[in-house]
């Protein structure tokens, strides 16, 4: 007598599934490329526009990478999944975190995933009614994503979010329309040029934050 297999059921959108049961079917289904739970309910990828999408998505990596390479204990990731808490998995298009071994809020599991909030997670959006900005923002405030950036490319319109007394609020440009992070000290991007593509200028601004004395403190102070 053959024993019977039970057969894992596949990953729909609208799922309300729990973190281990979302991450065993998402494992058993390897060609899908994007799923993330949040608050409970999964959410599966459409395929990805090159303008509104894939473009500015490099971009962000670019801009970035530049700071990431230049600032030693921070790590830079694109499209991974983060285990938030039990009702929410996101995969964030792109992440910036801390070491862990240099007061990191977030770690890496055994399993090579990231687990607790990153300093900072970016995301690329159609526009205000993505769930960005609803549901995975509310979640990303609850636990603890220090520095939250929705791109919403449709309306051209770039929100930089801080944590402060547990709520986000906008973080402004300064008067030569700069936005500066606040928990990584010389991460700069012109917000102009960052609407506008025009990705020399967003360059060479953030290039001014790495030779700032506030990057050169901050690097001494992960590398002491």
């Amino acid at each position: 007598m053959t024993a019977s297999v039970k057969r894992i059921p596949p990953l729909e959108s609208g799922d309300r599934l729990s973190r281990d049961e979302f991450e065993r079917r998402y494992t058993a289904m390897p060609h899908i490329k994007k799923a993330e739970l949040i608050e409970g309910i999964v959410y599966m990828a459409s395929p990805l526009r090159f303008n509104s999408h894939g473009k500015p998505h490099a971009q962000l990596i670019t801009w970035l990478g530049v700071y990431q390479v230049s600032t030693p204990g921070v790590e830079l990731g694109d499209n991974v999944t983060v285990r938030l808490d039990l009702d929410n998995e996101p995969q964030p298009d792109v992440v910036l975190l801390i070491d862990e071994r240099l007061g990191g809020q977030a770690r890496i599991s055994d399993d090579d995933y990231v687990e607790g909030a990153p300093e900072l997670v970016v995301e690329v959006a159609a526009s205000s009614a993505a769930n960005d900005l609803h549901d995975k923002k509310r979640a990303y405030r609850r636990n603890g994503v220090q520095e939250y950036i929705v791109w919403q490319i449709l309306e051209n319109k770039l929100n930089w979010f801080s944590l402060q007394n547990s709520e986000y609020v906008l973080l402004e440009p300064d008067t030569d329309g700069v936005i500066k992070s606040r928990v990584f000290p010389g991460l700069w991007l012109d917000l102009h040029s960052s609407s506008a593509a025009e990705m020399t200028k967003v360059l060479a601004v953030v290039q001014q934050g790495l030779n700032s004395e506030e990057h050169a403190e901050f690097v001494q102070r992960l590398t002491r």
